[in-house]
């Protein structure tokens, strides 16, 4: 068995139509605490809302093998362009549903039943974890703050989703 990576390579992907480098606050709100929590940022991206254009920037990303972890932030809600979950489930090899579960948990801690909204999802495809969460400040800083930051330490106890990228790949 392959051992943990030390440093966890992630992607950032901002899915909006209306956001961009200048009004993007959330990529860059994750690039920055990820990199500060000693993780590599290789890449980032702002794609549109479609269903197309989230996956072909998926694609790539799962293919890359210095890349373990894609987070999305936008495009989970209930608006008719809200398309990120329909370009995600399909590419799961397995659906975390437990991500989701405890998202909702720390979402409504803060926002109360307006967590009714989102429809934050994660899973794994190929051998990289795959996070789709709000686009709201207050959402992502809830998903990395109060959830992904300690699966993504590796010293997180009793068990971490670090340790388990070596065997993400297991047939």
């Amino acid at each position: 068995m392959t051992d943990a990576p030390e440093t966890v390579g992630f992607a950032i992907m901002t899915v909006s139509d209306t956001r961009d480098t200048k009004t993007d606050k959330t990529g860059p709100w994750l690039r920055e605490v990820i990199a500060e929590d000693g993780h590599a940022i290789i890449d980032h991206a702002i794609i549109a809302d479609d269903i197309a254009s989230i996956q072909a920037q998926l694609k790539t990303w799962i293919a890359d093998p210095n890349i373990h972890a894609v987070i999305a932030t936008g495009g989970t809600g209930l608006t008719g362009r809200d398309v990120t979950p329909e370009a995600f489930k399909p590419l799961y090899d397995k659906e975390m549903d437990g991500f989701s579960a405890v998202f909702h948990k720390v979402s409504y801690d803060s926002v109360g039943v307006s967590t009714i909204q989102s429809r934050a999802t994660a899973g794994i495809a190929g051998a990289t974890y795959l996070f789709a969460v709000p686009g709201s400040t207050g959402g992502c800083k809830d998903a990395w703050n109060k959830v992904l930051k300690y699966e993504f330490d590796s010293s997180h106890r009793p068990c971490n989703l670090v340790e388990m990228i070596p065997r993400l790949s297991e047939i």
